[in-house]
């Protein structure tokens, strides 16, 4: 594949960042919503077969389909946008502003909450008939997931909502290199490969995804899960994203703007 060197690719990324921040709020609300809808629509058919084929391990591997499509086709998630919008602002781009930052990630939210949600009732109304049956394996085992995931980390308190964040700093560490991994490569099979390594392995180590968690927890609510939308918020929702936020920004954006960017010195002998 055409790989493009560090100091390129992350250029690109800060780039892109800028880019993010001054877009019109129309186009970043439609780019979030349909990123939410298509990444929401890879969970059901990952859980789907791994409940059908008994192989969490297959779900895993196929889940990343999703990623890659929502990626080439130019949408963004909450995950990759904490990654890069602050990028431009480290970088000092004319106009970016903190505001802006905050404006952009607000506005991904609200588009990815939306296309998530969508598909959660889409999704319960196709597995009910209308809700007129049961939801069946796939629909009660993510019901399963929401109230283990929720008052399942209640149980161990403050212990439980550190651990939530944790497992969400790891996913975005890994959820992020995949969104570099669109930029290293100039063909459609180098941007598949890189992004499809590192959102593999945070599916199968069952990492904290805040889009994945915007539809299988309204999804599990929908289908009659024991907790309530406030457990959702406070014991999943707001630990996964701020520990996406962390993870992200720390683990990937930084550490490759501050080596491949802002590069220190060369060492005389």
């Amino acid at each position: 594949m055409s790989y493009l060197a560090p100091s390129e690719f992350v250029t690109k990324m800060v780039d892109s960042g800028e880019s993010k921040v001054f877009m019109s709020t129309r186009d970043t609300l439609i780019r979030a919503f349909m990123a939410g809808a298509i990444l929401a629509l890879a969970a059901v058919f990952a859980i789907t077969i791994a409940v059908q084929t008994n192989n969490f391990l297959l779900g895993a591997i196929l889940f990343p389909v999703g990623f890659c499509m929502l990626y080439l086709m130019g949408f963004d998630l909450l995950t990759g946008v904490f990654v890069l919008a602050p990028l431009a602002l480290l970088d000092k781009r004319p106009g970016v502003t903190v505001n802006g930052v905050l404006r952009n990630w607000g506005l991904v939210f609200v588009g990815n909450f939306a296309g998530a949600l969508t598909v959660a009732f889409l999704m319960a109304y196709v597995f009910t008939y209308g809700f007129n049956t049961e939801a069946g394996a796939v629909g009660t085992k993510v019901a399963g997931i929401g109230e283990s995931r929720t008052v399942g980390y209640a149980t161990y308190g403050v212990d439980g909502w550190l651990t939530i964040f944790i497992r969400g700093m790891l996913c975005n560490w890994m959820v992020s290199l995949g969104v570099v991994g669109a930029m290293i490569s100039t063909t459609v099979g180098g941007k598949v490969i890189a992004m499809w390594m590192p959102i593999f392995l945070f599916f199968y180590m069952g990492f904290e995804h805040s889009v994945v968690n915007m539809f299988l927890f309204p999804f599990a609510l929908i289908m009659g899960g024991n907790f309530s939308f406030v457990d959702y918020m406070l014991w999943n929702e707001i630990p996964t994203a701020l520990g996406n936020l962390v993870g992200g920004l720390a683990f990937t954006g930084l550490t490759l703007y501050s080596t491949h960017i802002r590069t220190a010195a060369k060492r005389t002998v």
